[in-house]
């Protein structure tokens, strides 16, 4: 009889109890969120660009436009990925995890970009982020979030320290800028030691901003409230860390194709590399964080925004522009340093400014 009430459990479908214990299967909540999600169905172009690069199907723009379409839906992954992770989080801290994550993106971009020699790809990436996520990526979400909610509010000490350590960080990419002389030789090797000396200085800048915000500090910069999660339910933990990383191994392939094709694509429509950089590279690396940014200010969720927002440029600024820099005595043919043309730093300064404000 013991046997025979297990296997009625088993086979009866409308058992609540053996529905809880049992509860939905990883994969299948995977694929019940590309099911409903139009943007995952772009991963199809994932394998397909793949395929195509290592056969030689395609031709440099096709390959391009192959892989723009290919990490826009990883993106988009590795955004609900770091959305579930954030839920067992905390909006703060899950506001950095998803910064970084999403960050990730544009990290293997460049230095894909930096050991192909295209220094100016990688500047323009850099610069493009920045302005894209204090402008655009927080814009947005303080509009999308007010369509739809009276008034918002978010953590005021923890969107002025990124603020203040972004602004601090586009002060220090501006000096080297305006040493000058650095193209006919005469002050390059001085330009270069500025700029390894400024990396160390924003790299320590970050991790005693983290050490201030998430140790000695942490109870300033907490979240004023948390909204509605509209009845979804967050990806468990497991399955959002096995996503993140097979995501991420898939962008860094993505990449390399990415990277590899851009020149000819760029002859082809005519794009410049510093357009490239700063307005395709920051917008399709920036994907994720914009799905984020987007979602949690339209669940009420604005300290999820901002921190997402601030903390990525803030982050582009004082980790990931130095690491470049560092990176490229190693895996790049020449040194890069953070002297941008003029256009840059001003478009970087202003948006700094206007964030801020």
């Amino acid at each position: 009889s013991c046997a025979q009430e297990t296997h009625a459990a088993a086979t009866h479908p409308l058992d609540p109890h053996r529905a809880t214990l049992r509860g939905p299967s990883p994969m299948s909540l995977l694929w019940k969120e590309i099911r409903g999600n139009p943007l995952l169905w772009l991963l199809v172009c994932v394998p397909a660009v793949l395929v195509a690069e290592h056969f030689h199907l395609q031709t440099g723009t096709a390959l391009f436009v192959l892989s723009v379409l290919a990490i826009v839906p990883l993106a988009a992954l590795l955004s609900h990925a770091t959305e579930a992770v954030a839920a067992k989080t905390g909006d703060t801290v899950g506001g950095l995890l998803n910064a970084t994550l999403g960050n990730l993106t544009e990290l293997v971009i460049a230095l894909t970009a930096l050991r192909a020699g295209e220094i100016m790809l990688v500047k323009a990436s850099i610069a493009g982020a920045i302005v894209t996520n204090t402008l655009f990526m927080l814009g947005a979400s303080f509009l999308l979030g007010g369509l739809r909610h009276h008034t918002q509010e978010f953590n005021k000490a923890s969107a002025r320290l990124q603020a203040g350590q972004l602004f601090l960080a586009t002060i220090a990419l501006l000096v080297p800028s305006t040493v000058g002389g650095a193209s006919d030789g005469r002050d390059a090797g001085f330009v270069a030691t500025l700029s390894l000396c400024l990396a160390a200085i924003l790299i320590a800048t970050y991790c005693l901003g983290l050490l201030f915000t998430l140790k000695t500090h942490r109870e300033f910069f907490g979240s004023v409230s948390h909204g509605d999660d509209d009845g979804h339910e967050p990806w468990p933990l497991p399955l959002a860390l096995a996503t993140l990383a097979g995501v991420t191994v898939l962008v860094a392939l993505v990449s390399e194709i990415f990277v590899a094709s851009v020149q000819d694509a760029a002859e082809t429509m005519g794009m410049s590399d510093a357009f490239v950089g700063f307005v395709v590279v920051a917008l399709v690396g920036g994907a994720a964080e914009m799905a984020s940014a987007f979602s949690g200010a339209r669940k009420d969720r604005l300290d999820l925004s901002v921190g997402i927002a601030l903390g990525s440029a803030t982050q582009i600024a004082l980790f990931v522009a130095p690491v470049l820099v560092l990176a490229s005595y190693v895996i790049g043919p020449a040194p890069m340093t953070l002297e941008f043309w003029p256009g840059a730093v001003a478009m970087m300064l202003i948006a700094t400014v206007t964030a801020a404000l």
